[in-house]
């Protein structure tokens, strides 16, 4: 006879975590555990600032514990499937969205355009040192005027005899006044080329970007570049097109799809743990029907999303991922984690606000996740597109 099903868990309702082997339960663990202990006690504060002052010690320790560029094999990255690293970022922005960013933005942006699109010389040169958290990197695409059209992006390298001239402005950039490498994509007359830009280097500098309401607890620049006089070698050989940098952002909203559902459940946890112990009319709220049908209903969307990620990351791990269903994730998964972050905030009521819950840190963050690498918009229409075969980017 079959055995009999387990107890119903209210954090894992449709036992989703049976789909994870060992090693995935462990890298998930791993990851849980170095959030509370080395985020959780500090991102209010650090929020309430609007700073990160331990960016780099962060970094090496997630080096240390083989977040960065995970998915990436060889040049001391830890070669982990896509589920694995999809987990870690649900743990890592059930933390903050801000550090997922950090993990995201050095590992599937910068490391992964390096070890992607560049040289043997650049791979050892780079990649050893940010797997290990000792670099940090950055990726220079969106410009002031240009973020959902890069096509349209002004900034240009020129070739001056052997070396590279590069001129521009790049905007939003994670990671940027504390990168030491940016990966910076340029309009050449051969096309868009990507740029390894070391920090210091002449011409180069990343004002830190201030009085942001959201991902507060993340470094956040703008890129400038005067006259960057770069050697041949720092072009990334191996593309030229936009097909390199959207590859890269590809990569990146893949982690986002789990990321986002990562912020969701922190907000919903919250929202459950209240509703059991806040007590109005003599009884915990979690006794109301309206209270239980939103938290029913948080539950839903929420372990959808968690389904869908894991669905993608099989399909990742087996090469059979398209870009329009990183889309189709993107925009479901960030979508719903708003809405969740919004119903939990209200069964919280006026103690939503505070930093003492998480809700409304994840509630503002969520706000950038939702138009950072691909707006809604642009993501209704990737998948407009794949539904009807008509492109109507610019119709």
């Amino acid at each position: 006879m079959p055995a009999a099903p387990a107890a119903f868990d209210p954090h894992d309702p449709l036992g989703l975590d049976e789909l994870l082997g060992p090693e995935e339960l462990a890298v998930r663990d791993t990851v849980r555990q170095w959030a509370a202990d080395r985020v959780l006690p500090h991102v209010a504060d650090w929020y309430e600032r609007g700073e990160l002052p331990v960016v780099r010690e962060l970094a090496r320790e997630l080096g240390s514990i083989g977040a960065l560029g995970m998915q990436l094999t060889g040049y001391g990255c830890a070669g982990a499937s896509a589920v694995q690293y999809g987990l870690a970022c649900l743990e890592l922005e059930a933390a903050d969205s801000g550090i997922r960013s950090l993990v995201s933005v050095q590992g599937s942006l910068a490391m992964y355009a390096i070890h992607r699109y560049g040289s043997e010389e650049q791979k050892q040169q780079w990649l050893p040192a940010m797997a290990a958290g000792e670099v940090i990197g950055c990726f220079g695409l969106t410009e002031p005027d240009h973020g959902s059209d890069p096509a349209a992006m002004r900034t240009r390298a020129k070739r001056d005899g052997s070396d590279w001239v590069l001129d521009g402005r790049k905007m939003w950039i994670t990671n940027g006044s504390v990168a030491g490498v940016a990966v910076v994509w340029a309009r050449t007359d051969e096309g868009v080329r990507g740029f390894l830009v070391p920090a210091g280097t002449p011409g180069f500098s990343a004002p830190e970007i201030r009085h942001k309401w959201s991902l507060r607890a993340s470094v956040t620049s703008e890129l400038v570049l005067d006259g960057v006089r770069l050697p041949a070698d720092a072009v990334l050989p191996e593309v030229t097109g936009l097909r390199g940098p959207l590859s890269c952002l590809n990569h990146a909203r893949y982690g986002i799809v789990w990321g986002a559902v990562g912020a969701a459940r922190a907000s919903f946890e919250a929202a459950l743990d209240y509703a059991r112990s806040r007590e109005q009319f003599g009884r915990p709220i979690g006794g109301f029907q309206l209270t239980q049908a939103k938290l029913a209903d948080m539950a839903l969307e929420l372990h959808k999303g968690i389904l869908l990620a894991h669905h993608l990351g099989r399909r990742m791990d087996a090469g059979r991922l398209r870009p329009e269903q990183v889309s189709f994730g993107k925009l479901n998964n960030v979508r719903e984690a708003i809405e969740i972050c919004r119903t939990a905030r209200t069964v919280l009521g006026a103690n939503g606000i505070s930093l003492e819950y998480p809700v409304m840190r994840h509630a503002t963050n969520l706000e950038s996740v939702l138009t950072y690498e691909g707006t809604v918009e642009m993501h209704q229409l990737v998948l407009g597109k794949a539904l009807t075969g008509i492109d109507a980017f610019r119709g």
